[in-house]
């Protein structure tokens, strides 16, 4: 057994029901987004709730801790200074909270 607290190594320590899911708030202009292709250098190309696909920027808060793949459920937030086809990328979504999220009603498939 490991000393350490906290229990296992890569154990999910997640409760089985999110408490509080996050929501895109349309007034900021947020939006459901899937990750289509990884480009790198912390770039991904997100096929958005509007319909448009979009490049997307991993800020640096998330790039080291949240790590994301293809096909992965985020919130995102497209540029209105430079061009319609970049966003930021805000939020990713883990499996409990899509499931919360498609039991509400709230995920429709785009």
């Amino acid at each position: 057994m490991s000393s350490r607290k906290g229990g296992r190594r890569g154990q999910d320590t997640s409760p089985a029901e999110p408490v509080r899911v996050r929501t895109p708030n349309p007034r900021d202009g947020e939006m459901f987004g899937v990750i289509v292709q990884m480009l790198g250098f912390d770039r991904v190309r997100v096929r958005c709730e509007d319909g448009n696909i979009r490049i997307g920027r991993i800020p640096g808060r998330m790039k080291k801790r949240v790590w994301m793949r293809v096909g992965d459920t985020v919130i995102i937030v497209p540029w209105d200074f430079q061009s319609e086809d970049k966003c930021d990328v805000v939020y990713r979504y883990r499996g409990n909270e899509l499931d919360w999220l498609e039991k509400k009603g709230l995920l429709k498939m785009f």
